[in-house]
C-alpha cells in the first residue's frame, strides 16, 4: 500500500472512532455497551495513529495519538495513556526535532507512570527529559532530575550501579555553571554513596577539576582521552565535556575536540 492508500485508511478510521465516541455518549449507552464503544474507538485512533506514521504524516499521527489519550486517561488507563504520549515525544524527537515538545510528553509520560507506581518507567522517561534539558542549557532541571534518581537508585542492589552514572552527569551539569558548585556537589555525592569514590567517574571529575583550576588545557583533555579508552563516551558525554573545555585558557575554542 503507497502512502495515499494508507492514508486513507487512517482517515477512515478516523471517522469511525470519531462515530463510537459520539454513540458512546449517547442517551442508550449503558444499555448498549458504551465502553465497548469506547474502546474500539481507542483501538482505531491507535492504528489510524500507525498508518499515518507509515506515511509519514507526523502531525495527524499526533492528533489521532492525542485523542486515544484523552478518552484513556478519563477511563483512568494512564500506563496507555503513557505508552502513546512516549511515542508521540519519540515522534517529536526523531521525525519532526522539537525537542521542546519531546520533554514535555516524557514529563507527563513520567506522571502518569509515577500515579500507577511504575518508577523504572517514569525514570527511563525522566533520564530523557535530563539529557535533553542539559542539551538545551536547562542545566538546573537536569540536575535535579540527575540526583533524585541517582538518590532513588543508589540503595537498591539491582540498580546501584547506575547511581554512579546519574551523579557524574549531574556533576558535569553543575561544571558547566560554576567549577564551585560541582566541587561542593562532587563532596556531596561521595558522602551519600560512598561507593561514588571509587568509580573512574569519580576520579575524573576530580582530575577535570584540577586541570580547570590550574587552566592546564592538557591535562583536561589527556584526562578525557584516558576515561574515554576504557568508557568510551557517548554523544552527550562528549558534548557536556567540550562545554567545560571551552573555559579552560589555552584551549582553542574552535577546534571542538577533546581527543
Amino acid at each position: 500500500m503507497d502512502n495515499a492508500g494508507k492514508e486513507r485508511e487512517a482517515v477512515q478510521l478516523m471517522a469511525e472512532a470519531e462515530k463510537r465516541v459520539k454513540a458512546s455518549h449517547s442517551f442508550l449507552r449503558g444499555l448498549f455497551g458504551g465502553n465497548t464503544r469506547i474502546e474500539e474507538a481507542c483501538e482505531m485512533y491507535t492504528r489510524a495513529a500507525n498508518m499515518f506514521k507509515m506515511a509519514k504524516n507526523w502531525s495527524e499521527a499526533i492528533n489521532c495519538l492525542n485523542a486515544a489519550i484523552d478518552i484513556y486517561t478519563d477511563m483512568g488507563r494512564f500506563t496507555i495513556a503513557a505508552k502513546h504520549h512516549i511515542t508521540i515525544a519519540e515522534i517529536y524527537e526523531t521525525e519532526l526535532v522539537d525537542i521542546e515538545k519531546a520533554i514535555a510528553h516524557y514529563e507527563q509520560s513520567a506522571d502518569y507512570y509515577k500515579g500507577e507506581e511504575s518508577n523504572s518507567s517514569a525514570n527511563k522517561c525522566l533520564l530523557k527529559v535530563a539529557a535533553y534539558a542539559a542539551q538545551l542549557e536547562q542545566y538546573q532541571k537536569a540536575i535535579e532530575i540527575f540526583e533524585q534518581i541517582g538518590a532513588n537508585t543508589m540503595d537498591n542492589p539491582l540498580l546501584k550501579y547506575s547511581a554512579k552514572d546519574y551523579f557524574f552527569k549531574a556533576a558535569l551539569c553543575h561544571f558547566i555553571v560554576d567549577e564551585l558548585n560541582a566541587k561542593l556537589a562532587l563532596e556531596k555525592y561521595e558522602e551519600m554513596f560512598p561507593a561514588f569514590t571509587d568509580s573512574r567517574e569519580c576520579k575524573l571529575l576530580k582530575k577535570l577539576l584540577e586541570a580547570h583550576e590550574e587552566q592546564n588545557s592538557e591535562a583536561y583533555t589527556e584526562a578525557v582521552k584516558e576515561f574515554d579508552s576504557i568508557s568510551r563516551l557517548d554523544q552527550w558525554l562528549t558534548t557536556m565535556l567540550l562545554r567545560i573545555k571551552k573555559s579552560v585558557q589555552g584551549d582553542g575554542e574552535g577546534d571542538g575536540d577533546l581527543k
